[in-house]
């Protein structure tokens, strides 16, 4: 049975909330804790939950732009979590990230070019000769023209800046792509585009991705496993049809009640959570999600529930206990199926044959790098 390409345990990170006047820390905050999972290779785990559950920090964690605390991160069976600065070169080659603000994420004194062939002479990809050829297959390998490579970042609208952020990201031919909130600043049309686009890419080599969201209509189409966090913890894992299909936790079934349905006259139950948001800097004692969960009992109060379960696991001490998910999350399509026909339609050749992926767009290149909006 082949290794997980990354494999992760009991990984934590604190931050220092508070210091002395000494410098010395007086509070601290506990942004991820004890996070255990794996991933294999050209399949996606989407880490989803509420702004400020540890989402971006886990990703930062697997790349090792930030130190965990605790924990271990093995990927590709090598144990990264003891590789000194100067030994990281390796892991940033096969580890790529893609932010969310693509914007901000390019150099704006910088041409898409230079941009493109900053990371192949840093990790030596390509010999400098071929360089200018590798950047050309780039933008083709996003559906951009090659000529786009002489244009700077304030060119592009922020779909087509997304797309040199993943070709930037493919450049140095990596095994993982981070992607957090890839999708979320760009208008729903572009956004099936570009989900399109990484779907493609997957399937040609072989990525795996992390796909860090808040949006689950998006989730559903690109992830293979869901992972749901909870104030720094996993408190849900599981297989994409599981999670949506059976949540087993209080909190994964009020975010799929929140799920919006454009659709006139719809009636669903909303679980509205009620009660104090928990601090990360004060947590409580037991279950962090107890003082908003409608079915806490006194246990939860008091005792903290481990992740328990192999191919769908939960932590909460009421799973077994709740009434089938169908009864309180029903199950609703809406922005769904909304998502999917724009990714189907962009996705249709214009002989209206299905599938044309990054083919279509290298057709429609020309026209886009010529009129850069």
């Amino acid at each position: 049975m082949r290794s997980p390409l990354l494999e992760v345990e009991n990984l934590g990170r604190q931050f220092v909330a508070r210091r002395s006047a000494f410098g010395r820390p007086t509070a601290t905050v506990t942004a991820v804790d004890a996070v255990s999972f794996s991933l294999d290779a050209g399949t996606t785990l989407a880490l989803v939950g509420e702004s400020g559950c540890g989402k971006t920090t886990l990703g930062r964690l697997l790349l090792r732009l930030i130190d965990p605390t605790a924990g271990r991160i093995y990927f590709d069976g090598r144990d990264v979590t003891t590789l000194r600065e100067s030994e990281l070169k390796s892991l940033r080659r096969n580890a790529q990230l893609v932010f969310q603000d693509p914007y901000a994420s390019l150099n704006p004194r910088m041409t898409i070019g230079q941009i493109l062939a900053e990371p192949l002479g840093l990790h030596e990809v390509v010999p400098r000769s071929h360089r200018a050829e590798r950047v050309r297959e780039l933008l083709r390998l996003v559906g951009l023209e090659p000529r786009a490579a002489r244009l700077y970042p304030h060119e592009f609208s922020g779909g087509q800046r997304q797309r040199i952020a993943i070709a930037r990201a493919l450049a140095v031919k990596p095994k993982l792509i981070v992607c957090d909130e890839p999708v979320s600043a760009l208008d729903v049309s572009i956004r099936a585009q570009v989900l399109n686009l990484l779907r493609d890419l997957q399937q040609r080599f072989g990525l795996a991705y992390i796909f860090i969201s808040h949006d689950l209509a998006v989730v559903r189409h690109v992830a293979d496993r869901v992972a749901v966090m909870h104030l720094g913890r996993i408190v849900e894992i599981g297989k994409r049809e599981a999670i949506f299909g059976n949540p087993r936790h209080p909190y994964t079934r009020a975010l799929l009640s929140a799920i919006p349905v454009p659709a006139p006259g719809a009636k669903r139950e909303r679980i509205v959570l009620r009660g104090e948001m928990p601090s990360a800097l004060h947590p409580p004692d037991g279950c962090a999600f107890h003082t908003r969960c409608p079915v806490a009992v006194a246990r939860c109060r008091i005792e903290r529930p481990e992740l328990a379960g192999v191919i769908h696991a939960t932590a909460c001490h009421r799973a077994d206990e709740l009434p089938p998910a169908a009864d309180i999350v029903p199950r609703h399509e809406g922005g769904s199926q909304i998502l999917e026909q724009l990714m189907n339609a962009f996705r249709r050749r214009p002989d209206g044959q299905d599938g044309a992926g990054v083919d279509t767009l290298e057709k429609t290149a020309e026209k886009t790098a010529e009129n850069p909006q």
